[in-house]
């Protein structure tokens, strides 16, 4: 998501950044001061749920696309669909995982038991390949917006959209390549067998005009899904190095690592990021 994250676009001078000169002073706008971001969240998973019932999952071309006669609808697949409640900026917000394959950390050949580090948690660091759309309506979907096909690392301070340290959770990642007789793959890195879903993200939950940094993106305020592939990921991450895993600097428990903070002297830094908590 580095590059997602780079891929703001300025939709007009006056959406992105608006300054407004009255009598009294020069004052900065907010181009969404007056979106109700509660009731944002609510429409959003109407709108989600919406196109869960009139699409479905094609394993031919692995993709989506609009439910016909004979298929059966994302969200009726209720055995491969996961519901799962999430908080951000003290909002709660729904959002959906296809499972397409769990995945299996274990080589079938050299792998053993202990390979299998289970699920990621909120705050590991993942090694991901995706490919993104915006969800347009209850039976469009945009363009693929941004797409990474050999896989990155994604740090949880610096993804753009939460959604994915959320959604990732529900899967496992893949095991390395090897030589015929288990000795390191003589090519490039390649992991096999990776976790693969598709995640169905709410606009709070990925570029949210809560965020000022995302008043000129492109993506603003949309409904997001991504094809997912979990490759890896590091298992109990601690971001600022202090011996605890940042899994466990969550204080108040909702998933949500940016909302803690239990350093009086330094009242902006996150638990999370703070290697004296």
């Amino acid at each position: 998501m580095n590059k997602i994250k780079h891929i703001f676009l300025l939709l007009l001078l006056g959406v992105a950044l608006i300054y407004s000169c009255d009598d009294d002073n020069n004052a900065f706008v907010n181009p969404f001061a007056d979106i109700n971001h509660e009731a944002l969240a609510i429409s959003d998973n109407d709108s989600i749920i919406k196109f869960l019932k009139n699409n479905y999952y094609d394993m031919a071309t692995d993709s989506v696309k609009t439910l016909v006669e004979g298929e059966i609808a994302l969200f009726d697949e209720q055995e491969k669909l996961t519901i799962m409640d999430a908080k951000r900026n003290d909002l709660d917000y729904t959002l959906y995982i296809y499972h397409i394959k769990e995945g299996n950390p274990i080589h079938p050949d050299f792998g053993e038991a202990a390979d299998d580090k289970g699920n990621p948690a909120v705050s590991d660091s993942i090694y991901a390949k995706y490919s993104g759309q915006s969800i347009l309506s209850s039976s469009e979907l945009s363009t693929v917006f941004d797409a990474n096909t050999s896989g990155a690392w994604f740090s949880y301070e610096r993804l753009a959209v939460r959604g994915w340290s959320f959604g990732f959770t529900n899967l496992k990642g893949g095991y390395l390549k090897k030589e015929d007789n288990g000795d390191t793959y003589n090519g490039p890195i390649t992991y096999l067998e990776g976790g693969k879903g598709i995640l169905f993200i709410p606009s709070g939950l990925s570029y949210t005009s809560l965020n000022p940094n995302n008043y000129g993106s492109s993506l603003v305020n949309q409904n997001l899904m991504f094809n997912v592939e979990l490759l890896d990921f590091v298992q109990f991450t601690d971001h600022d190095n202090d011996g605890r895993p940042s899994s466990e600097e969550d204080a108040n428990d909702d998933g949500d690592l940016e909302n803690d903070f239990s350093d009086n002297s330094q009242p902006g830094v996150p638990d999370y990021l703070n290697p004296t908590i």
